[in-house]
């Protein structure tokens, strides 16, 4: 997996053209609200939310998440209510997001420069709904989401719509990422791939 970690703050190399976001985790402090709700979400069934499982396929659609929680734990949860309960709970919480800065202020600078994109494995309302509230959402002309019909991360396939939409050829794409899906799916589409973790400690 190719990676770029830069000492103090994350950096654009000269060659990129375009520079896509991952949303929750990486451009908002949104993630403690969707683990709020995913808890109540549970807990309304009584059921335990386990947050290694959470953890280990962030980035992935709630609907697929509550699938292979069925799955792993031999649970038969309707997975369509979940989500929509699941959902409901999040949107209610976004308002509360708070920008994280190190991705969040590389996207500011470059506003004007380069063309900006989001690609989450989110539903569509929530992240509007983030991106509003942490003050981005009319940096990025190009936004995707679970909604859009392509599968999810590790695939390419949203990275790859999303340098067809900013015009941009893969190749010359930074992505920008807080999962291991999502990073997964940067290098996939042939893009230079950025863990913004380190830079979150």
């Amino acid at each position: 997996m190719t990676t770029d970690h830069a000492v103090l703050a994350l950096t654009v190399p000269d060659w990129v053209r375009g520079l896509i976001f991952d949303c929750d985790g990486t451009l908002a402090d949104s993630l403690p609200l969707h683990y709020a709700a995913w808890e109540e979400t549970f807990a309304a069934l009584d059921l335990p939310c386990s947050l290694e499982l959470l953890l280990r396929h962030n980035g992935k659609p709630t609907d697929l998440i509550v699938a292979l929680y069925n799955a792993e734990f031999g649970r038969t949860i309707n997975v369509a209510e979940f989500t929509a309960d699941k959902e409901r709970r999040t949107y209610a919480r976004l308002e509360q997001t708070k920008p994280l800065e190190p991705a969040a202020g590389l996207a500011r600078r470059y506003y004007g420069r380069l063309p900006l994109a989001v690609v989450s494995g989110s539903n569509r309302a929530n992240v509007e709904r983030t991106l509003r509230a942490i003050g981005l959402r009319e940096l990025f002309p190009v936004v995707l989401t679970a909604d859009d019909g392509l599968p999810p991360k590790p695939a390419p396939e949203l990275f790859l719509e999303a340098a067809r939409q900013l015009r941009i050829e893969p190749g010359y794409c930074q992505v920008f990422e807080d999962a291991d899906s999502g990073l997964e799916a940067a290098c996939r589409a042939g893009m230079l791939a950025t863990d913004v973790r380190p830079f979150l400690t």
